[in-house]
């Protein structure tokens, strides 16, 4: 199974929609709407996905992983480690073993853990493939929709036929 890991602070600041919120809204909200998105697109696609947030700059956090569900899982690093460090870190124990994909748009970041075995997407791709996701869902889920008024007799008889049978069993 492909893990994306994702530098949450950089798509926050890299996607429109979400620096919007950060700075109309707060941090917080974007990033809930952040952890939304991917859960979505997790789920769609099959993939683990693992986003990271800067916690470096808070003094004597002890850091955090949190795991919502089977596939998804929230990092807050601890005092003194960037979401960077992170990442490479994380990529330097599985980069070989499995396949890894990390999303920033840190050229630096980019080059080291593409150097240690992972693929790299710029927020900015990721956000496309995110849309084009978001479409299919759409999309399948319309499908299901319209599948669904199917189901119903009234939905597949005419309408003259409908009354006759209502008159029928109203007379019973």
């Amino acid at each position: 199974m492909k893990t994306i890991l994702v530098d949450g602070y950089n798509v926050i600041n890299s996607w429109g929609e979400l620096n919007i919120i950060k700075d109309d809204v707060s941090l917080e909200s974007a990033r809930d709407r952040l952890i939304e998105v991917l859960i979505e697109y997790g789920e769609f696609t099959n993939c683990k996905i693992i986003v990271v947030f800067d916690a470096h700059h808070m003094q004597g956090n002890i850091g955090e992983k949190i795991k919502m569900y089977d596939k998804f899982t929230i990092v807050y690093t601890k005092s003194g480690e960037t979401a960077d460090s992170f990442i490479e870190r994380y990529v330097n124990k599985i980069g070989r073993k499995s396949e890894v994909c990390v999303v920033t748009s840190d050229n630096l970041e980019q080059q080291v853990v593409f150097q240690r075995g992972s693929t790299r997407m710029s927020s900015i791709e990721f956000y496309n493939d995110v849309k084009k996701i978001r479409a299919k869902i759409s999309k399948k889920a319309e499908k299901i929709s319209s599948e669904k008024k199917y189901n119903r007799l009234e939905d597949r008889i005419d309408k003259k036929i409908m009354e006759k049978l209502d008159k029928i069993r109203k007379n019973l």
